[in-house]
């Protein structure tokens, strides 16, 4: 939270609860590996992992630039701290977020947006530099992007290699017809004809599809086959 944030505002938490999701996918791979190596030796191991442990090893370049510097982050918004432009900027329509990645990318993007000689100006031509004078680079573009809708930038830029997107509320998420058309949005039918709606595993195998067809269980739908079950494993 110390790094998540307005530079003036309070330490915000994250919209999701990222460390345990990411707890969760870690111990799924410490469990394949654990497995893979039980089918190599034949000897199992425990596998000790905990959320603070998880929340440390996803700093990832803020850790690095901890290491770096001896110093700590502090919130800077939507801006990142080591590339530039890669943050949010107000399009004519709406917000959009602009993630230019290299040098290329630059050059590319500023060819789309009519800005061809901030890509050759050395204050500007390198991320180095853009880093270096974000504050006079950063309200130049904002100018231009306001200047035309997110749907135009989105396919303007994608064309070009330049990463960038809308900011969707939720229903606009599960209206994207790329989310539509993968099946994320999942409906089943309870047993006592109720709809629920739930997220589907993106995980999609060639040869294993993912089996979600059951809809979630009822409260207590379950517990006498779980206690007979824990009674023959006591007895």
């Amino acid at each position: 939270m110390s790094i998540t944030g307005e530079p003036d505002g309070e330490p915000m938490r994250a919209g999701v609860a990222v460390v345990d999701l990411f707890t969760g996918l870690y111990a799924a791979v410490g469990i394949l590996a654990a497995l893979a190596h039980r089918d190599r030796t034949g000897e199992g191991q425990h596998i000790d992992l905990a959320l603070l442990d998880v929340g440390v090893a996803m700093l990832a370049n803020q850790a690095a630039n901890y290491f770096a510097l001896g110093k700590a982050p502090a919130r800077m918004g939507n801006p990142h701290p080591n590339i530039v432009p890669y943050q949010l900027f107000a399009a004519a329509d709406g917000d959009l977020f602009l993630a230019v990645g290299n040098d290329q990318q630059f050059a590319r993007f500023c060819a789309v947006a009519g800005l061809a000689g901030l890509a050759t100006d050395p204050d500007f031509a390198t991320n180095r530099a853009r880093v270096a004078h974000r504050e006079r680079l950063i309200p130049q573009l904002a100018a231009v992007l306001r200047g035309r809708s997110r749907g135009d930038w989105t396919v303007a830029l994608a064309a070009v290699g330049v990463p960038c997107g809308p900011v969707n509320s939720l229903d606009q998420v599960f209206d994207d017809p790329h989310v539509v058309a993968k099946g994320l949005r999942r409906d089943t039918r309870l047993g006592d004809g109720t709809t629920v709606s739930t997220v589907a595993n993106p995980l999609v195998f060639s040869r294993t599809p993912a089996d979600s067809d059951g809809a979630p269980p009822g409260l207590g739908q379950h517990s006498a086959e779980i206690l007979a079950w824990l009674k023959s494993r006591i007895e």
